[in-house]
């Protein structure tokens, strides 16, 4: 990706000429403290940070610089890999971390912050990292705006989910539009930070194997899966007034969608990519109406066991009301109303406490035109995102033995084994050093996202009008029954 004028080091390691701050706001929370921090931490170790770069944490805990530090340090242990962790790596690492407690809904609040902060703001960078709920974007933005914090050399990063609904996001957008241009905006789903992910954009458009056969004419159907054992765990409150579809297939699902289906960029380059994964969205086939019984499952998890363990039913989660019809698992028929993907369903599917976890993009072909041999199956390419990242293509080979006995074979390439000195980045690592280098190839634009809301909108609304009530899955299952029906009265079937 490209990189803005830097300095390099003896080492080969990328310097940017300009000190930046980094404000986390939402400081204290799971966001900041499990993926942002450590993620940071890393960049730090590895000498990717400028020397004079500053981590600020917001949030309305009262807390002195050295609680938050070893809070912090608490956190940090628990999520880096013991070899990966080193006492005087840290203890550099916390110089540039401080904290100021503020409350970030009052207005106020913000004329303190820009005093905390100082004058040199001129000479500095400065991200706001808004790891927040979406309803305080707007609050933020406009204040930052009043206390004159906001101006060329800062950026500004939202965390999905912008808003709630078509309505609601343009809203967000256009707020944040009035005080931020659009390439200072940084809309992140760290879906598209994984190894795997941007692979997928190496596979199809540095292979010249793949290019003709990715297609309607060889290609029978798409399946994107992204499956957790987990369920709300302390997202309760939030998860009751979102639901699968909102907090996965709006975002997630649908840019990997964007991913497997685009078109060729001119340039890898970030306008070029959102360009192309514009197009797929805006090709999508609505579901509305009567569609959404036909082409939709809600589900809802109910009592069962992971692991072992008995969990409970959704509906007994903290936070949630035990009368809630919010849908933990959503699986989706979707078509591309274009040349190379007409006629091919795309099966998107997501759910919470299922049999196990596991993120996948599997393209399977067609079966070769004439069968000539009795136990042929059609080729399968199955990209795995987690727990392991990986690219398997499934091929026919001849068992060993007299006759034409065909066993399916895989050709595998494991990401860890193939580069095993080199320590996995997180997708926040590779996020945030883009944040900072100015890269926003892997971030969402404002029209993509809009068009996205505009797409799930009417399932949702038709989700209303038509009574369409989540069915119950026990956890530890791979969702309701009518989701395996989504697929099999067409003659297909879910790679469980």
């Amino acid at each position: 990706m490209s990189v803005p004028a830097a300095q390099v080091n003896p080492a080969g390691v990328l310097l940017l000429n300009t000190p930046c701050d980094m404000l986390v706001f939402g400081g204290t929370g799971d966001l900041a403290l499990h993926k942002l921090l450590p993620a940071l931490y890393h960049l730090h170790r590895d000498g990717r940070l400028h020397a004079d770069m500053r981590i600020q944490a917001v949030a309305r805990n009262v807390l002195s610089r050295g609680e938050y530090q070893a809070l912090a340090e608490r956190r940090c242990r628990a999520q880096v890999a013991r070899k990966d962790f080193d006492n005087a790596t840290w203890a550099s690492f916390a110089e540039r971390l401080d904290y100021f407690a503020m409350d970030a809904s009052q207005s106020a609040e913000f004329g303190r912050l820009a005093r905390f902060l100082g004058a040199d703001a001129s000479q500095r960078g400065r991200i706001y990292y808004l790891a927040t709920a979406p309803n305080l974007f707007e609050a933020i933005t406009e204040n930052l705006a009043i206390a004159r914090l906001a101006g060329d050399n800062t950026r500004i990063v939202l965390e999905k989910p912008i808003g709630h609904s078509l309505e609601s996001a343009r809203e967000i957008n256009a707020a944040i539009g009035a005080v931020f241009s659009e390439a200072q905006v940084f809309r992140i789903d760290h879906y598209l930070g994984k190894e795997t992910v941007q692979n997928l954009m190496a596979l199809r458009f540095a292979n010249a194997l793949f290019e003709p056969i990715w297609r309607a004419g060889h290609i029978d159907h798409v399946q994107i899966s992204v499956n957790e054992t987990l369920g709300v765990e302390n997202r309760g409150a939030y998860y009751d007034h979102s639901g699968a579809m909102r907090d996965m297939v709006q975002n997630h699902l649908l840019q990997l969608l964007c991913l497997v289906a685009m078109e060729a960029p001119v340039r890898f380059d970030a306008e070029s990519v959102r360009n192309e994964k514009l197009k797929i969205l805006e090709a999508l086939k609505p579901i509305n109406g009567l569609d959404v019984q036909d082409k939709t499952v809600r589900g809802q998890y109910t009592a069962g066991k992971i692991g072992g363990q008995e969990v409970p039913a959704y509906y007994f989660e903290k936070q949630v009301d035990n009368d809630s019809d919010t849908e933990t698992f959503a699986a989706l028929q979707v078509e591309i109303d274009n040349w190379r993907w007409a006629g091919v369903p795309f099966y998107l599917r997501t759910g919470k406490r299922m049999a196990k976890k596991s993120s996948e993009i599997v393209i399977q072909f067609k079966p070769v035109p004439h069968r000539l041999f009795e136990s042929s199956q059609a080729n399968r390419l199955v990209i795995r995102l987690q727990p392991e990242e990986s690219i398997s293509l499934q091929l026919m080979g001849k068992s060993p033995g007299k006759g034409m006995r065909l066993t399916p074979m895989d050709l595998d390439l494991n990401l860890a084994q193939v580069f095993p000195q080199k320590r996995r980045w997180d997708a926040y690592e590779r996020l945030l050093l883009d944040v900072i280098e100015g890269d926003s190839t892997l971030f969402m634009r404002r029209d993509e996202v809009e068009a996205a809301w505009a797409w799930v909108d009417p399932i949702l609304k038709g989700w209303r009008e038509y009574y369409q009530n989540p069915r119950p899955y026990p956890a530890g299952s791979n969702g309701p029954e009518q989701a395996q029906s989504l697929l099999e009265l067409q003659g297909r079937s879910w790679r469980d």
